[in-house]
C-alpha cells in the first residue's frame, strides 16, 4: 500500500495512469461512445448542444498546498457545469486533459478523478466524463469542455435583458472571496508560501467559506429552471458579480441596476467577490422567479452600466492578468 501511494505518472506512464483512473468515472447517460476511441459519440434530442472549456493552473487557480485533490476534481467539474446551465441547458458529459509533472503522485490523479466523479453526481445527475488526455508540464494543468443538451429549449444568451426586467440572482455571494481572504491572511508561512497544515486548520474554523472557495457547490439545475421560466438573459457568475453583470449590461445595451440591501450583510464583497458560481439572469417582470433565484435589482434603459442604487458601480472583481480588484465602487 505505502508504495502504491508514493507511485508517480512518471514512473507508470500514460497508459497505466490511465488505467488506474478512467475506472474511477463515468460515461453518463448521453453517452453513446465512451472513452477509448478518438472520440466520444454524445446523444442529442434535438440535434443541438452547448460547449464549453476551463482551464485550472496550480499558482493563479489553484495550489496544492490548501486543495485536496478531490476538491479540484470537484471544482474543475463545476465551474464548467455551471457555464452549461447559464445557457439554459442540462450538463450531459465532460472531456478532461491534465498536463502534469513526471513527479505527480498518481494518487493525486485517483483524487482528482474521484472528485469529478461525485461533482457530477451531486451537481448534475447523469452526466459524465467520455474522454480527455494525458501529459506532461512543468506545472500541474486541468483543462475541463463541458457538453450540454439543450433538450428543445431556446439558448438564454446574454444578450436578451430588457428594459422593465427584473435581475435575480442564485447562488451565494461573497462566500468564495471570503474564503480565499481567509485562507491568504492565516494559511501561508512567513515567506507568504501556502502551507497545508495551516490551511487544514483554517478549513476546520470555517468549513462553509473555504469549501466556497475550494469545492463549489453551484445551483446548477437552476439553469434549466430559468430557461423555463422565461428567462431573458443569463451568465455564470465567476469573475465577480459587478464585473460579469457589465458583460450582459454590454451585451443587451441596458444598465443593471443592482438594490445594495438585496445583496446580503456587506455588499462591496457581494459585488467584487469572484468564484461563487452562482447564475445571475434577467426575467420578465412578470415571471415566478424560480427557485432558489432571489431578486437582487432591476434592469433599466442604459449604455451598458453596472449600477448600485441608481449610481454607477466599477467593474471589480477577477481579471486573469490583473487578478482581483475589491475596491468600493
Amino acid at each position: 500500500m505505502e508504495q502504491a501511494v508514493h507511485e508517480t505518472v512518471g514512473e507508470l506512464g500514460e497508459i497505466a495512469v490511465l488505467d488506474r483512473i478512467l475506472p474511477r468515472l463515468r460515461s453518463g447517460d448521453a453517452a453513446l461512445v465512451g472513452p477509448g476511441d478518438d472520440a466520444a459519440v454524445l446523444a442529442a434530442a434535438d440535434g443541438r448542444f452547448v460547449v464549453t472549456t476551463d482551464l485550472m493552473v496550480h499558482g493563479p487557480d489553484f495550489r496544492l498546498a490548501w486543495s485536496t485533490p478531490f476538491d479540484l476534481g470537484w471544482k474543475a467539474a463545476a465551474t464548467n457545469l455551471t457555464d452549461v446551465a447559464a445557457m439554459g441547458a442540462r450538463p450531459t458529459a465532460l472531456v478532461v486533459a491534465i498536463a502534469a509533472p513526471p513527479s505527480t503522485s498518481v494518487a493525486l490523479l485517483e483524487g482528482f478523478a474521484d472528485g469529478l466523479r461525485e461533482a457530477l453526481a451531486t451537481l448534475a445527475p447523469g452526466a459524465g466524463v467520455v474522454g480527455g488526455d494525458l501529459s506532461a508540464s512543468a506545472v500541474l494543468t486541468i483543462a475541463v469542455t463541458a457538453f450540454g443538451d439543450l433538450e428543445g429549449r431556446t439558448p438564454v444568451l446574454r444578450s436578451g435583458a430588457r428594459p422593465g426586467d427584473v435581475l435575480a440572482h442564485a447562488g451565494v455571494r461573497g462566500d468564495a472571496a471570503r474564503g480565499l481572504a481567509l485562507l491568504f491572511e492565516h494559511a501561508t508561512d512567513a515567506s507568504g508560501e501556502p502551507d497545508a497544515a495551516a490551511a487544514a486548520r483554517v478549513r476546520a474554523e470555517h468549513p462553509e467559506l473555504v469549501a466556497a472557495q475550494l469545492a463549489p457547490r453551484p445551483p446548477v439545475r437552476a439553469g434549466t429552471a430559468a430557461a423555463d421560466a422565461r428567462a431573458t438573459a443569463m451568465l455564470d457568475v465567476s469573475d465577480g458579480l459587478a464585473r460579469d453583470a457589465l458583460r450582459i449590461a454590454r451585451a443587451s445595451g441596458v444598465d443593471l441596476d443592482f438594490d445594495s440591501d438585496r445583496l446580503g450583510p456587506d455588499a462591496r464583497v457581494a459585488l467584487a467577490g469572484g468564484e461563487d458560481h452562482g447564475l445571475l439572469a434577467a426575467f420578465p417582470s412578470d415571471a415566478t422567479l424560480p427557485e432558489p433565484f432571489e431578486e437582487v435589482g432591476r434592469v433599466v434603459a442604459g449604455s451598458g452600466r453596472v449600477l448600485v442604487d441608481g449610481v454607477p458601480a466599477d467593474a471589480l472583481g477577477w481579471d486573469p492578468y490583473s487578478g482581483w480588484d475589491g475596491r468600493a465602487g
